[in-house]
This record gives C-alpha cells, structure tokens and sequence, in this order.
C-alpha cells in the first residue's frame, strides 16, 4: 500500500507542476505581446523625441 501511494503522490505533484508551469507560459506570452505593443504605442515626447512607456 506504501507504494502505491509513493506513486500517486508523486504523480499528482508532477500533474501540479506540469499546469503551473503551462499557466506560467501563457503569462509570459501575455507580457511578451504587452511588452511589445508598447514599442508600437508609444507617444512622442516634447521635443519630438519618443519616450518611454513605462516609469522605471
């Protein structure tokens, strides 16, 4: 019995990671496309110039 459930637990913790790491993907292409379309969005600055999107 111990190592049935040795198994299942280690199958259900390679299941968890396996979706985490799938969500994480998706989150990372969102922020990629954001990102990008920042470059594309931008306004110009005062003196003609294109600023930065962001405020770090």
């Amino acid at each position: 019995m111990g190592p049935l459930l040795l198994v299942l637990l280690l199958a259900l913790i390679l299941f968890g990671a396996g979706f985490a790491l799938n969500v994480l993907w998706w989150v990372a292409v969102v922020v990629l496309v954001v990102w990008l379309l920042g470059f594309v969005v931008r306004g110009t600055g005062t003196g003609g110039s294109r600023g930065r999107w962001y405020r770090w």
